[in-house]
């Protein structure tokens, strides 16, 4: 009987499989791997996650708030701020908050356009361009949000309040403040030589010769 039991229960599971795969919903296959490429398109760092509570008649009810800084590591970034009675929920709920407060950001060679601040409350961030090679140097929550920016070099330095949130919008502020060289050029009716230096130029000469040569490839 155990044995009859065994060779008629192999067949089924085989055919669910099967089934499954044809619909799908197979383990390697499906709605899986569509979810984890999606979520691999972006880079996502969670900054802070605080515990709130707030006070009602039958006591307290607490719950989690996420601030989270989405980007594509090319130039886009957002930051967003979730709510919810679990870390998780708060999370996403920031994920897709900060997706909808996509911009872009000025970028030559892996740097910033020019030296900028950014101000955002008692927050305070300054941010310089840096040379290739030099890194992001810069703590936590600027780190995050220039990461997630696609800014490999550049050099920063907090000048007010130590809270994250304070300091992400910021550096937010901050990177909002950049512009292109041939917008403040053409703003200015100059020709772009008089408004940008010649390193400034050459570096982003380079960088449009470095993707012409990846496209050609």
């Amino acid at each position: 009987m155990a044995a009859g039991q065994r060779n008629t229960g192999a067949p089924q599971g085989g055919a669910n499989e099967q089934n499954d795969r044809r619909n799908g919903r197979g383990r390697g296959e499906g709605g899986r791997r569509g979810d984890a490429a999606e979520k691999s398109a972006f880079v996502e760092r969670v900054v802070t996650i605080n515990r709130v509570s707030k006070v009602v008649k039958g006591g307290r009810r607490f719950s989690f708030t996420a601030l989270v800084v989405v980007g594509d590591g090319d130039g886009t970034v957002g930051v967003g701020y979730g709510k919810a009675k679990e870390v998780p929920a708060a999370i996403a709920k920031g994920v897709e908050e900060a997706k909808k407060n996509f911009f872009r950001v000025p970028r030559i060679q892996g740097t910033i356009t020019h030296p900028v601040q950014g101000e955002a409350a008692a927050g305070v961030v300054f941010l310089r361009p840096a040379a290739p090679g030099t890194g992001v140097i810069a703590g936590g929550p600027v780190r995050a949000v220039l990461e997630c920016a696609g800014v490999h070099d550049v050099l920063s330095k907090s000048l007010g309040s130590s809270n994250a949130i304070n300091i992400v919008h910021a550096t937010v502020e901050a990177l909002r403040n950049l512009e292109e060289p041939a917008e403040v050029a053409a703003r200015r009716g100059l020709p772009l030589e008089h408004v940008a230096p010649a390193a400034l130029l050459r570096a982003q000469a380079a960088g449009v010769a470095a993707k012409a040569a990846e496209a050609g490839a």
